[in-house]
């Protein structure tokens, strides 16, 4: 009932709204005093969140907290900006995170800390950005899918006497979309990846706790999980494994694997999206099981 009262709530706003075309607005510093832990006040030490929000006829309440990819050494545009003007057109707020990165000398947890903060905030601001505070989700590709995994079993329910109201939303994700994901740490990890978040020599106590296909919980939500079996970069297993783990948890997942095609190919099209890779459609069909993606146009 709440939902369906807030989605008639939605709809009555953007008919009052003037229509708008989606994009990018300005970035959001995601701790404008400082991150913690930061190493100095470069752009890279400020880690900051993109919105992107939907046109007001469109808008389903729902928004998506999206992680590039880049082996945590950097941050693929078409796995961001790309997905963000797509999700758009499905009428979901997307907020394009850029998280701190290995090669500007960061390593775990930085990158967790980012990646909750961000849907923290969003949830914390989803009156302002006309968003469901309980359907924000979390979407990431190879390494940014690593994060994103990571945020979906290491989450927390906030803290109540925090003095920072941010901090006390709670950073789980309602749902996960994983794109050939980088998932363990362990003997199918991309190395680069590995290092650049853990350092040259991590414990295995560290290997083991960011091998995420071990942490899946009952309370790991719904995930939507891709990749190609022929990826030379990221082993198919990371999502297999995952995949695993969520049905051995009772977690429910779709899962879709391709025979062909290499490694980081995102939607596989550029705007207007005409011809997309087979997966864009097979995500759509599931976020409309979910309630999220707006009928088509």
């Amino acid at each position: 009932m709440r939902r369906r009262l807030h989605r008639a709530a939605l709809a009555g706003l953007a008919a009052c709204l003037p229509a708008a075309a989606a994009g990018p607005q300005s970035p959001i510093l995601l701790w404008p005093q400082g991150a913690p832990g930061a190493l100095g006040d470069r752009p890279e030490d400020r880690p900051t969140l993109t919105p992107y929000l939907p046109k007001p006829a469109r808008a389903t309440g729902a928004a998506i907290v999206v992680c590039p990819g880049g082996g945590y050494g950097a941050l693929a545009p078409h796995e961001g900006h790309d997905y963000a003007l797509w999700l758009n057109r499905q009428g979901i707020a997307a907020f394009v995170l850029k998280y701190r990165l290995g090669s500007h000398g960061y390593r775990h947890p930085a990158m967790l800390q980012d990646a909750a903060r961000a849907v923290r905030l969003v949830r914390h601001r989803a009156a302002e950005w006309h968003v469901d505070p309980h359907r924000i989700g979390i979407m990431g590709s190879s390494a940014g899918g690593h994060l994103a995994s990571t945020l979906l079993t290491h989450f927390d329910d906030g803290d109540p006497q925090a003095a920072d109201p941010i901090d006390r939303e709670s950073s789980r994700p309602d749902l996960g979309i994983l794109c050939y994901a980088v998932i363990t740490m362990g003997e199918h990890t991309h190395a680069g990846s590995r290092r650049n978040l853990l350092g040259p020599d991590p414990s295995p106590g560290l290997i083991r706790e960011l091998s995420n296909e071990r942490q899946v919980t009952s309370r790991t939500p719904p995930c939507f999980l891709w990749h190609t079996w022929e990826d030379p970069v990221v082993d198919v297993e990371n999502t297999l494994d995952f995949a695993c783990a969520l049905r051995r948890a009772g977690v429910p997942f779709a899962l879709h694997i391709y025979p062909k095609g290499g490694h980081g190919i995102g939607l596989g099209d550029k705007p207007p999206f005409a011809h997309p890779h087979p997966w864009v459609a097979e995500l759509r069909r599931w976020l409309a099981l979910q309630g999220w993606a707006a009928p088509v146009e």
